[in-house]
Protein backbone atom coordinates (compact mmCIF):
# COMPACT_ATOMS: atom_id res chain seq x y z
CA UNK A 1 0.00 0.00 0.00
CA UNK A 2 1.22 3.70 -0.79
CA UNK A 3 -0.02 6.81 0.29
CA UNK A 4 0.86 8.34 -3.68
CA UNK A 5 -2.45 10.28 -4.43
CA UNK A 6 -3.07 11.94 -7.65
CA UNK A 7 -4.59 15.48 -8.14
CA UNK A 8 -7.78 14.56 -9.02
CA UNK A 9 -8.26 11.55 -6.18
CA UNK A 10 -9.73 13.52 -3.48
CA UNK A 11 -12.32 14.97 -5.78
CA UNK A 12 -13.34 11.60 -6.31
CA UNK A 13 -12.86 10.30 -2.58
CA UNK A 14 -15.25 13.16 -1.47
CA UNK A 15 -17.67 11.92 -3.92
CA UNK A 16 -17.41 8.09 -2.30
CA UNK A 17 -18.28 9.99 0.90
CA UNK A 18 -21.49 11.07 -0.45
CA UNK A 19 -22.30 8.07 -1.26
CA UNK A 20 -21.13 6.91 2.44
CA UNK A 21 -23.73 9.18 3.78
CA UNK A 22 -26.39 8.33 1.98
CA UNK A 23 -26.04 4.96 3.11
CA UNK A 24 -25.93 6.39 7.24
CA UNK A 25 -29.56 8.27 6.08
CA UNK A 26 -30.70 4.45 5.74
CA UNK A 27 -29.19 3.39 8.37
CA UNK A 28 -26.61 0.85 6.94
CA UNK A 29 -22.70 1.12 7.43
CA UNK A 30 -21.62 4.21 5.92
CA UNK A 31 -19.55 3.15 3.28
CA UNK A 32 -19.39 4.67 0.10
CA UNK A 33 -17.73 3.73 -3.57
CA UNK A 34 -17.19 5.63 -6.70
CA UNK A 35 -15.80 3.98 -9.84
CA UNK A 36 -13.47 6.22 -12.64
CA UNK A 37 -12.82 5.14 -15.94
CA UNK A 38 -10.91 7.44 -17.77
CA UNK A 39 -11.41 10.32 -15.67
CA UNK A 40 -15.36 10.08 -15.81
CA UNK A 41 -17.69 8.21 -12.79
CA UNK A 42 -18.59 5.30 -14.18
CA UNK A 43 -20.51 3.83 -10.97
CA UNK A 44 -21.12 5.10 -7.66
CA UNK A 45 -23.01 3.28 -4.13
CA UNK A 46 -23.31 3.08 -0.47
CA UNK A 47 -23.86 0.26 1.37
CA UNK A 48 -27.29 -1.03 1.00
CA UNK A 49 -26.97 -4.25 3.17
CA UNK A 50 -29.65 -3.65 5.52
CA UNK A 51 -32.13 -1.76 2.93
CA UNK A 52 -31.44 -4.74 0.81
CA UNK A 53 -31.13 -7.58 3.22
CA UNK A 54 -28.58 -8.76 1.41
CA UNK A 55 -25.51 -9.89 2.81
CA UNK A 56 -23.13 -9.02 -0.92
CA UNK A 57 -24.60 -5.42 -0.65
CA UNK A 58 -21.49 -3.89 -0.03
CA UNK A 59 -20.86 -0.75 -1.54
CA UNK A 60 -17.55 -1.82 -4.00
CA UNK A 61 -19.71 -4.40 -4.81
CA UNK A 62 -22.47 -2.78 -6.31
CA UNK A 63 -20.49 -0.24 -7.44
CA UNK A 64 -18.60 -2.58 -9.52
CA UNK A 65 -21.87 -4.21 -10.66
CA UNK A 66 -23.06 -0.56 -12.60
CA UNK A 67 -19.53 -0.38 -13.53
CA UNK A 68 -19.25 -3.51 -15.57
CA UNK A 69 -22.89 -2.72 -16.70
CA UNK A 70 -21.57 0.75 -18.16
CA UNK A 71 -18.42 -0.77 -19.71
CA UNK A 72 -20.26 -3.88 -20.77
CA UNK A 73 -17.64 -6.15 -19.51
CA UNK A 74 -16.69 -7.99 -16.39
CA UNK A 75 -13.16 -6.42 -16.72
CA UNK A 76 -12.96 -3.19 -14.89
CA UNK A 77 -9.31 -2.69 -17.08
CA UNK A 78 -8.80 1.35 -16.77
CA UNK A 79 -10.95 2.17 -14.23
CA UNK A 80 -9.86 3.31 -10.46
CA UNK A 81 -12.19 2.49 -7.52
CA UNK A 82 -12.33 4.70 -4.35
CA UNK A 83 -13.64 3.66 -1.38
CA UNK A 84 -14.15 5.46 2.12
CA UNK A 85 -13.48 2.20 4.21
CA UNK A 86 -10.16 -0.04 3.18
CA UNK A 87 -12.48 -3.44 1.24
CA UNK A 88 -13.05 -6.58 3.00
CA UNK A 89 -12.06 -10.17 2.18
CA UNK A 90 -15.17 -10.37 -0.19
CA UNK A 91 -14.73 -6.74 -1.62
CA UNK A 92 -11.27 -7.74 -2.17
CA UNK A 93 -11.55 -10.88 -3.87
CA UNK A 94 -13.91 -9.07 -6.30
CA UNK A 95 -12.08 -6.76 -7.00
CA UNK A 96 -9.49 -9.44 -8.04
CA UNK A 97 -11.95 -10.86 -9.90
CA UNK A 98 -12.80 -8.04 -11.51
CA UNK A 99 -9.53 -6.54 -12.64
CA UNK A 100 -9.71 -3.46 -11.03
CA UNK A 101 -6.06 -1.81 -11.70
CA UNK A 102 -6.22 0.87 -9.41
CA UNK A 103 -8.03 1.72 -5.82
CA UNK A 104 -8.02 3.83 -3.14
CA UNK A 105 -9.59 3.74 -0.07
CA UNK A 106 -10.09 6.44 3.25
CA UNK A 107 -9.66 4.62 6.57
CA UNK A 108 -8.09 1.94 7.62
CA UNK A 109 -10.04 -1.64 8.75
CA UNK A 110 -7.56 -3.18 11.46
CA UNK A 111 -10.36 -5.98 11.79
CA UNK A 112 -11.57 -6.81 8.43
CA UNK A 113 -9.19 -5.00 6.13
CA UNK A 114 -7.93 -7.15 3.42
CA UNK A 115 -5.93 -4.44 1.72
CA UNK A 116 -3.49 -4.99 3.84
CA UNK A 117 -4.40 -4.78 7.91
CA UNK A 118 -5.96 -7.70 8.78
CA UNK A 119 -5.50 -9.61 5.56
CA UNK A 120 -3.81 -8.95 2.17
CA UNK A 121 -5.79 -9.63 -0.79
CA UNK A 122 -4.90 -7.01 -2.79
CA UNK A 123 -1.22 -7.77 -2.69
CA UNK A 124 -1.19 -11.65 -2.52
CA UNK A 125 1.45 -12.62 -4.66
CA UNK A 126 -0.15 -16.14 -5.58
CA UNK A 127 -3.41 -14.26 -7.23
CA UNK A 128 -3.23 -13.27 -11.33
CA UNK A 129 -3.90 -10.01 -10.58
CA UNK A 130 -2.81 -6.94 -7.58
CA UNK A 131 -3.85 -3.49 -7.83
CA UNK A 132 -2.23 -0.84 -6.92
CA UNK A 133 -3.21 0.57 -4.02
CA UNK A 134 -3.20 3.63 -1.94
CA UNK A 135 -4.91 4.44 1.35
CA UNK A 136 -5.37 6.84 3.70
CA UNK A 137 -6.83 9.58 1.42
CA UNK A 138 -9.53 11.26 3.76
CA UNK A 139 -8.83 9.05 6.40
CA UNK A 140 -10.22 11.52 9.55
CA UNK A 141 -13.45 12.07 7.39
CA UNK A 142 -13.94 8.66 6.01
CA UNK A 143 -13.19 7.55 9.93
CA UNK A 144 -15.57 10.18 11.47
CA UNK A 145 -18.46 9.30 9.74
CA UNK A 146 -18.23 5.63 11.02
CA UNK A 147 -17.73 7.11 14.44
CA UNK A 148 -21.04 8.28 14.37
CA UNK A 149 -22.88 5.75 12.84
CA UNK A 150 -21.47 3.19 15.61
CA UNK A 151 -21.83 6.02 18.70
CA UNK A 152 -25.50 5.81 17.99
CA UNK A 153 -25.93 2.15 17.75
CA UNK A 154 -23.77 1.49 20.93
Amino acid sequence: MSRVFFPRDEHFMRLALREAERAFEHDDVPIGCVIVHEGEVLAAAGNERELRGDPTAHAEVLAMRDAGRALGSWRLDGCALYVTLEPCAMCAGAIVLGRVPRVVYGAVDPKAGAAGSALDVLGEPRLNHRPEVAGGLLEGESAELLRRFFAVRR
